[in-house]
């Protein structure tokens, strides 16, 4: 099984307390998701934040426009500095995505890495080449755009 990171870092003008309660509220995650993903949270979430063991499932169309069930399991939090979420079932054989918030001037430092897997072999590792890593990158892409929007652009002090 052929294992991939994604890494991305990005500043935003917010107290870490902001960030991590936007981050930590799951429903906030089709907000920042392209809506050609057509992202649809099915738990029924109330505004506590997240919580180990905590299970959220989704449909999402990331490729054609065919639904995919995805279901995540928050693996680790450390409020309100960081948390994992990784896959139980869904489309990838591995993905563990962890968020860190770190405090800086001005603002905060964010950080998302992504350990990923496709399944199907050489089938995945073609797939990953020719359309999953421009995928996540489109996917992180809007993510930053919709975040400025939300919050403004971070000015370096």
């Amino acid at each position: 099984m052929t294992i991939y990171t994604l890494s991305r870092e990005q500043y935003l003008p917010i107290p870490v307390a902001e960030a991590w309660k936007f981050f930590s509220s799951a429903g906030n995650l089709a907000t920042i998701t392209p809506p050609d993903m057509q992202f649809t949270i099915l738990t029924k979430l109330d505004d506590s934040p997240i919580r180990k063991g905590m299970h959220i499932d989704y449909i999402v169309k990331p490729l054609l426009g065919i639904p995919l069930k995805w279901r995540t399991e928050i693996s680790e939090v450390n409020s309100p500095h960081s948390f994992t979420d990784k896959q139980l079932s869904g489309p990838y054989a591995l993905w563990e995505h962890t968020h860190t918030f770190e405090a800086v001037a001005g603002g905060v430092r964010m950080t998302d890495e992504v350990k990923y897997a496709l399944p199907l072999g050489i089938l995945g590792v073609i797939a990953h080449s020719i359309l999953v890593k421009k995928k996540l990158e489109h996917i992180f892409n809007y993510r930053k755009t919709v975040l400025e929007e939300l919050f403004g652009k971070y000015k370096k002090r």
